[in-house]
């Protein structure tokens, strides 16, 4: 017959070996922290600072590189097949989020995983002219992120090239063809109209149409401008495009405005903007959310702080 005293022996002693095999296999459990998989579409070149600030703010909220966290890294400029091609990839590959700038590229992202339901977050977008969230309290499905106000800044941008050269009352805007824009230019034609500027709207599909229009304006004593605004897309800040309309300009002392851009000696006069790297910050915030849980279609979508740049070797 077992004791009172043996029995109470043997069971604190399978006590103690219960704790030490739960415990055993909580802190192993514990030791294998998850590894996050991040897709990043960098799909303008201009903006490739916000995927630094990105990774940088990522860094400070505790994702390293290489321990818990891995980036598969794609840089494309304005190419729609490439950017399908890249984020199909991404969707393939099973990552857990996709990272993806700007506009058009963040319109492919909401697309490639319309089945899969990867999360996206974007930067440097326009929400306007599309359907990629239904709001910006609510997004709606797989997506938030960070918007572009283009609408506020394409305004800015004329009110200082109006206080800068008041005496500039013809204005051209080239701009990517097919591009939506419809919210920028609805902001600027009344004020425009108000102050009596003539605005002067070219769609280009590319470089060479930009220097084939430019090439028949330089003809002409007149080239029938005064100064070129950029609004916010991409053709004006593409290396090629600037190339173009600061070859033009230079000579002509034909002042442009609107992003901060140089061009050997020759550059434009001011840039209202958005901090890239600080947008991209921005995003990584949003993405720690997406990461811990939240659901991307219940996180309110910010908008990115913007700046104004003089750019005084040009303007002196």
């Amino acid at each position: 017959m077992v004791s009172r005293q043996n029995y109470s022996k043997k069971y604190a002693l399978l006590l103690v070996v219960v704790l030490v095999l739960g415990s055993a296999l909580l802190f192993a459990g514990c030791g294998k922290e998850k590894t996050y998989r991040i897709g990043i579409l960098s799909g303008l070149d201009y903006c490739y600072d916000i995927t630094i600030g990105f990774m940088e703010k990522m860094e400070e909220l505790g994702y390293t590189e290489g321990k818990n966290v891995v980036y598969d890294i794609h840089r494309s400029n304005f190419d729609m097949d490439e950017y399908r091609n890249v984020l199909n990839q991404f969707v393939a590959d099973g990552v857990d989020l996709i990272f993806v700038y700007p506009t058009e590229a963040s319109i492919e992202a909401k697309l490639a995983t319309t089945e899969s339901k990867t999360p996206v977050v974007f930067s440097f977008c326009n929400i306007e002219d599309n359907d990629l969230i239904k709001s910006v309290r609510e997004p709606g499905g797989n997506i938030t992120g960070v918007r572009y106000p283009g609408p506020d800044l394409t305004v800015k941008r004329f009110e200082l090239l109006q206080a800068m050269l008041p005496e500039a009352n013809r204005i051209w805007i080239p701009h990517q063809k097919g591009y939506p824009l419809d919210c920028q230019i609805d902001a600027l034609l009344p004020v425009a109209a108000a102050a009596g500027v003539e605005l002067q709207l070219f769609p280009a599909a590319d470089a060479a149409e930009l220097d084939t229009e430019l090439q028949s304006r330089s003809q002409a004593a007149d080239p029938g401008f005064d100064a070129i605004l950029f609004l916010a897309e991409p053709l004006s800040v593409t290396a090629d495009a600037f190339a173009v309309l600061s070859h033009f300009s230079e000579p002509r002392r034909i002042p442009i405005a609107g992003a901060i851009i140089n061009e050997g000696d020759y550059g434009t006069i001011f840039g209202v903007s958005v901090d890239l790297t600080s947008t991209g910050k921005q995003a990584a915030l949003v993405a720690d959310k997406v990461l811990k849980g939240a659901d991307p279609g219940l996180v309110p979508v910010v908008s990115s702080d913007n700046f104004f740049l003089i750019n005084y070797n040009i303007v002196q």
